[in-house]
């Protein structure tokens, strides 16, 4: 009982990450949501910089909250930072291939969403449901976006800033279910 209470602790210790990452996320859905009719190659960019810092904390998240699954937040981590410096550096090609990079990325999000409200249920929280309907609408939106990348432009734009905009949430939902366990735990020693 105590490992597995050491365990969540560490988890806990940095409820903020996922935050950062959430707020990152929505402000990125926002600004697209608001700005439809920049050019595509400004999206590419934007997005490039999205990615990159939410990479870099989300493997800062992993790496200071190691355990047994803190793998798949570290690969979503590199993963990101990968294809940040890549879509940086490639203005021509990020705005061809948009659609699929955006598409995959926040298609591995989603299932990695999915596979934390799964564990999350394992831990008897209550608000797992949530997480788990977010997860799976961000599913759903990534495979819209990946089966019809005919839809550039406005419709990218507005595919894109929702999808960004539901999985920013989650992670904010989720670093609020963090804290309210660290509070628990910090009132129970």
């Amino acid at each position: 009982m105590e490992t597995l209470l050491k365990e969540v602790e560490r988890g806990v210790k940095h409820w903020y990450l996922p935050l950062i990452v959430g707020i990152i996320l929505v402000a990125v859905g926002v600004w697209c949501i608001f700005s439809p009719v920049t050019s595509y190659l400004a999206l590419s960019i934007v997005f490039a910089i999205g990615f990159f810092f939410s990479g870099i904390f989300e493997a800062f998240f992993a790496i200071a909250n190691k355990s047994e699954k803190w793998g798949w937040s570290l690969a979503i981590g590199i993963m990101s930072i990968i294809l940040g410096v890549l879509l940086m550096f490639n203005p021509g090609l990020s705005a061809a291939t948009l659609p699929f990079y955006v598409g995959f990325m926040l298609l591995f999000y989603s299932v990695t969403g999915i596979s934390i409200a799964c564990t999350i249920k394992g831990y008897y929280d209550v608000g797992w449901q949530t997480l788990l309907i977010l997860a799976i609408l961000g599913v759903i939106l990534s495979l819209i976006m990946l089966f019809n990348p005919a839809f550039a432009g406005i419709s990218i734009v507005l595919w894109t800033a929702f999808t960004f905009m539901v999985m920013g949430f989650f992670r904010i939902y989720i670093a609020f279910r963090l804290r309210k366990v660290k509070k628990v735990l910090k009132n129970a020693e």
